[in-house]
């Protein structure tokens, strides 16, 4: 189970980017809204733990030394 800690965390980071891109126009105002809303969506299923899992795994593979 993720920790809610964790799960703000992602949110924080993704939010940051997404912020980032549109800033940059690599994004348009209206895709950003529609990456949001697929991600509330998304967190709202059991796919989100095989999501945490990938990401976690990424973490981990580019941190590890």
């Amino acid at each position: 189970m993720i920790s809610e800690g964790t799960a703000f965390t992602f949110a924080v980071i993704f939010g940051i980017i997404t912020v980032l891109l549109v800033r940059s126009r690599d994004v348009r105002a209206w895709e950003a809204v529609c990456v949001g809303l697929f991600g509330l969506y998304l967190g709202q299923t059991p796919v989100i733990y095989t999501v945490h899992g990938l990401v976690t795994w990424l973490i981990n593979g580019f941190s590890h030394t």
